[in-house]
C-alpha cells in the first residue's frame, strides 16, 4: 500500500497528503467542486466528504482545503486512510490525457553552488541563450516551468541560463530533502514537452540586450574595459556556479563599479568576498588603478 505522509501548510485550512512517488507529470489540477472532477476519480470520491472545499493535485501530493465545519486534527487520519485504500484497490488518481506530447528523454543532475541556499540543476540540452531571473511567481510569466516550480513552498527564486536552472530555496527545507523531488519534477516536465521559456517574451529581453550593446559605444573607455573584463574573465566562472553578473554603471569621480548579481550569486554569503578579493582585485590589476572599488547593487 502506498504510504501517505500528512504535512501542514502555512494555511491552517489546507493540508497536504504526500505520496512516496510522483502522481502527476508536469501537470497541476485544481477542483472547486465535484462537477470539475471528470478526469480524477479520486478527487470525485473525496468531494463526498462534506468538509472538502477545494482539491489541488500536483507533483507527489494532494492538497485539500477544508470548510470550517471540522478541524483537520479530527479527520486528517481518516482522509489519509481513504486515499491509501483507494490507491491500494487500483483506483485512478488522474485519468491519463489522450494527447500527451511524445517524451523527449533528457538527463538532469543537481550541482551544489558556493551559495548554500542555491542549487544548480543541469539539463542535457540548451534551454535559453538569454539569462532570465525570477524573484517570484508574478515575474515568471515568460516561464511556465518557473511558475510550476514556484508552487513548491520552499522555492524562493529561479534563474535560468543556457542549459541549467538555478533554484534558491527558503530556509524551511534542507537540500537533502528536496533535491530529488525538484530534479525529478524538472526532468518529467521537460520530457513531457512542458514549456521552459516562452521565446516570444524572451525575444523582448533579447531586444533590450541589443539596445544595451548599442549603448556600449556611448560609454566611457573605463566602463567599456570593465564590461569586457567581466564578460571574458568573470562571467564564465559565475555561470559555472549557477549565477550571472551584469555591469550596471561606473562612476569616474568615486571610481566605483556597480554590478548586478543574479541566480546563485545573488545573496550568496561568499559573494562579498568574491567581489572584493576576486573581481575588485582583477579590475585594479588589469586597469592598473588601485582606487577602483566594486559594489553589488542587489547584494
Amino acid at each position: 500500500m502506498s504510504k501517505i505522509t500528512i504535512k501542514e501548510t502555512q494555511n491552517p485550512t489546507i493540508l497536504k497528503f504526500e505520496f512516496e512517488d510522483f502522481i502527476t507529470q508536469n501537470e497541476s489540477f485544481e477542483y472547486k467542486n465535484i462537477d470539475e472532477t471528470k478526469n480524477s476519480p479520486l478527487a470525485q470520491q473525496l468531494f463526498y466528504l462534506p468538509f472538502v472545499k477545494t482539491i489541488y493535485i500536483s507533483g507527489n501530493f494532494i492538497a485539500i482545503e477544508r470548510f470550517s465545519i471540522v478541524e483537520w486534527e479530527d479527520v486528517k487520519d481518516a482522509v489519509a486512510e481513504q486515499i491509501e485504500l483507494f490507491v491500494a484497490k487500483g483506483g485512478i488518481i488522474i485519468t491519463p490525457s489522450e494527447n500527451k506530447t511524445q517524451k523527449q528523454p533528457i538527463t538532469v543532475y543537481g550541482e551544489t553552488t558556493p551559495n548554500p541556499a542555491a542549487q544548480k540543476f543541469v539539463v542535457s540540452r540548451m534551454l535559453t541563450k538569454t539569462p532570465v531571473e525570477f524573484k517570484n511567481i508574478d515575474e515568471a510569466k515568460a516561464s511556465p516551468l518557473a511558475q510550476e516550480l514556484f508552487k513548491f513552498p520552499f522555492v524562493k527564486e529561479i534563474f535560468i541560463d543556457e542549459n541549467y536552472i538555478s533554484v534558491t530555496k527558503y530556509e524551511i527545507s534542507d537540500w537533502q530533502e528536496i533535491t530529488l523531488e525538484l530534479r525529478t519534477f524538472i526532468k518529467q516536465y521537460i520530457e513531457n514537452g512542458g514549456t521552459v521559456l516562452d521565446e516570444s517574451l524572451i525575444v523582448a529581453k533579447a531586444e533590450q540586450e541589443k539596445t544595451k550593446n548599442q549603448e556600449f559605444d556611448n560609454l566611457d573607455v573605463t566602463s567599456q574595459q570593465i564590461i569586457n573584463i567581466l564578460e571574458e574573465y568573470v562571467k564564465p566562472a559565475v555561470q559555472a556556479d549557477g549565477g550571472n553578473i551584469a555591469f550596471e554603471s561606473y562612476d569616474e569621480a568615486t571610481k566605483t563599479a556597480k554590478v548586478i548579481l543574479q541566480g546563485a550569486c545573488s545573496g550568496c554569503p561568499s559573494s562579498t568576498f568574491t567581489l572584493k578579493s576576486g573581481i575588485e582585485n582583477m579590475l585594479k590589476s588589469m586597469l592598473n588603478d588601485e582606487a577602483i572599488t566594486v559594489e553589488a547593487v542587489n547584494a
